[in-house]
């Protein structure tokens, strides 16, 4: 364990002028992170083939900090560079890592779309309930009741399901898992990797520094043993009633699936496009005709 922990910091880390990171002692992001690298080095995914898109946030720094071909975009925009990336190669294994607020608020529309469409791609969204790095106003999976710096007297509105929203906007894989249960979470990542299609990993970590203490959720150690607690497996919660599962974390593999992936219909269709065009070009030379219908 020691010896894989060890290649994975010398051979996925920079470590010119990156380091020390800007997260909060006890984040869950480097947690997340230490999974994520595991996770690839498993694989044996080359790091020449492998790029790792971000958007705004404390998430948002992951990619500055790994050795792989990584993008820093704009706030709610990942999954559209990694869209792009993934069309122009559909080789590479591209993969995003976006906190709650940013893939489901600014970017929400992206993430159902990315979803509906399938793309052959993976997205980590890191839930820690809170707009982290910006002060810690209430973001789309805040709860109900919560106090933030948008809801000092509690929070009014209902929060998203992350990974039920997935499901119903269409996405091949879906899985849950917390940075509690860091073994769990890194075998999550790998299936979420090596599925063929738009996979979603939903991460219920902690910021113990706005939403922890705001809400007297205690320190990092306190709500990391929170989320234990909390957390019962997919087999176990399908035997549970709604009031039983009320305030619960499941935890597994929500949703696996096979449908088309786009990146597959369009070379496909690419190829019916250029079929088309050949016949087209040769019915003109043969016939010396200016227009040709088939």
């Amino acid at each position: 364990m020691l010896e894989r922990a060890e290649i994975i910091r010398k051979e996925y880390l920079r470590h010119d002028k990156k380091f020390p990171h800007v997260w909060c002692p006890g984040c869950g992001n480097g947690i997340v992170m230490g999974a994520l690298l595991r996770a690839i080095h498993s694989l044996g995914l080359s790091k020449d083939e492998v790029v790792l898109a971000s958007g705004i946030g404390c998430s948002g720094r992951l990619p500055t900090y790994v050795d792989f071909n990584t993008i820093h975009t704009t706030h709610g925009r990942a999954l559209t560079f990694a869209t792009g990336v993934k069309l122009a190669n559909p080789d590479l294994t591209v993969l995003t890592v976006m906190g709650d607020g940013d893939a489901t608020a600014i970017g929400g529309n992206h993430f159902i779309h990315a979803a509906r469409r399938n793309l052959n791609l993976t997205a980590i969204i890191i839930n820690n309930s809170t707009y982290g790095m910006t002060g810690g106003q209430y973001s789309p999976a805040t709860p109900y009741g919560a106090k933030s710096t948008t809801s000092v007297y509690g929070h009014v509105e209902h929060a998203f399901d992350i990974a039920e929203l997935a499901v119903a906007a269409g996405a091949s894989f879906v899985a849950r898992s917390t940075v509690y249960h860091a073994t769990h979470l890194e075998e999550m990542i790998k299936k979420a990797i090596v599925k063929r299609g738009f996979s979603v990993m939903e991460i219920v970590s902690n910021c113990h520094v706005q939403h922890g203490r705001r809400n007297k959720l205690g320190g990092a150690v306190e709500m990391i043993n929170g989320f234990k607690e909390r957390s019962v497996t997919v087999t176990k919660a399908e035997k549970m009633s709604p009031e039983e599962l009320e305030g619960k974390i499941t935890i597994g593999v929500l949703a696996d699936v096979e449908k088309p992936i786009s990146t597959d219909e369009y070379r496909r269709i690419a190829e019916v496009a250029k079929e088309k065009a050949d016949k087209i070009t040769k019915a003109k030379e043969k016939n010396g005709i200016k227009r040709y219908e088939e």
